[in-house]
């Protein structure tokens, strides 16, 4: 079994849990949520956070890949 970094796990669930409300926003159903999601360009402000938790959650996850690549000999 695979494991990977604790902080890549973390990362990319929030970032799941941003975009989610993000999108339905972007998608003109946010108002139903929240009445701050009701304005399309709150969605994007979520979406686009989503995308750079997702981005930082990768870093730790190739960085260990990497370094479980670097043992084994070329």
């Amino acid at each position: 079994m695979r494991r990977y970094p604790v902080s890549f796990i973390v990362l990319c669930s929030l970032g799941g849990l941003v975009a989610l409300p993000g999108l339905v926003s972007v998608a003109g159903f946010g108002a139903g949520l929240h009445p701050l999601l009701a304005d399309p360009m709150a969605g994007l402000a979520l979406v686009v956070s989503a995308v750079a938790l997702i981005g930082s959650g990768l870093f730790p996850f190739f960085i260990a890949r990497l370094a479980n690549r670097s043992g084994e000999p070329r």
